[in-house]
């Protein structure tokens, strides 16, 4: 279940209640009229279904309600009510299946957003990658797939994509194209200091045997990145961590970008090209296969909305009596 509070200006009230009423997926509606302050006005709240959220915002959004008040949803973490368990059971679909449009693309745009914080997580993860490298850890390795903050990112611009949001689109791309070469120049430096102090030599990486698979590129590549960017994007609409942790330590994004600012730093350009190519075959992958995901919910969305439509409709009568 979903909290809704809708702060909304005083004649805009009633329709916002008819419209929560006929909501087969809605109940515990409140109303406190005049408690609102700023914005002024009225405060509406109700638990709603999570099938039932999309249809319920879309109809606040035409009433403009977000420019003349506000608009609030969070999740309940624990709900005993036999009226919320009946809203339930008469919304259309399955709760884990339901895609929050609006929490959804919230949440990516958080995540991709530049900021020093998002620049750190990468940079460091590149730094661990190239630690893993140079000392041939898998380990390491796989540290550095988890730390990786570039899913937040991919996730956006799969939403973008699927939603025609451009200004997401801009934000996640831009994320992407600072962040990666910049975590990958710093880790080239922090490479080529190791060099000089004679830490690292170019038979680092010719000697290589439980981590050369990171520029190895192929069709399986492809295709892991493919299953990582659907699972990854199934765990976030689903709020599934720990799938999304899985999803991590299994593409090799973060540690090709090291291997290739190890590689290109101890002058390997064979390697380093390679590095380059893995890394831009499983960005592509992932937001191929994020954007196939999110089309398919859409399309089970729309099924769902039809649904609802045709119970709102036979439950009328009932209601209105």
């Amino acid at each position: 279940m979903l909290h809704l509070r809708v702060i909304c200006p005083e004649e805009d009230t009633d329709e916002i209640l008819a419209l929560l009423e006929e909501e087969p997926g809605a109940t515990h509606i409140t109303v406190a009229r005049g408690s609102a302050v700023e914005p002024a006005g009225d405060v509406v709240q109700a638990d709603i279904a999570r099938e039932s959220a999309n249809e319920v915002l879309d109809q606040l959004h035409e009433l403009r309600i977000e420019f003349r008040g506000a608009i609030t949803l969070v999740p309940i973490e624990t709900v005993l009510s036999e009226a919320a368990r009946g809203a339930e059971r008469a919304a259309p679909g399955d709760p884990d299946d339901s895609v929050v449009w609006e929490e959804l693309i919230s949440r990516t745009r958080e995540e991709s957003t530049l900021n020093v914080t998002f620049l750190a997580f990468l940079t460091i993860a590149c730094l661990l990658a190239s630690v893993g490298i140079v000392t041939d850890s898998p380990v390491t390795i796989v540290g550095a797939m988890v730390v990786g903050p570039e899913f937040g990112p991919l996730a956006a611009l799969a939403v973008a994509v699927a939603r025609r949001k451009f200004s997401l689109a801009r934000r996640s791309l831009l994320a992407l194209v600072i962040g990666f070469p910049f975590a990958i120049v710093v880790a080239a430096v922090a490479t080529l200091v190791a060099k000089l102090l004679g830490w690292v030599g170019l038979d680092t990486i010719e000697d290589l045997h439980q981590v050369d698979f990171i520029y190895r590129v192929g069709l399986s590549s492809f295709i892991v990145a493919l299953l990582a960017g659907a699972a990854g994007m199934l765990a976030l609409v689903s709020a599934k961590s720990a799938a999304l942790v899985g999803v991590f330590i299994s593409v090799t994004t973060v540690p090709a970008a090291g291997f290739t600012a190890v590689a290109a730093t101890l002058g390997d350009w064979r390697v380093a090209l390679m590095s380059a190519l893995q890394l831009g075959v499983n960005l592509t992958g992932i937001v191929i296969a994020a954007i196939a995901v999110l089309l398919l919910q859409r399309t089970h969305e729309a099924r769902d909305r039809a649904a609802t439509r045709r119970l709102r409709r036979s439950s009328a009568p009932t209601r209105r009596r």
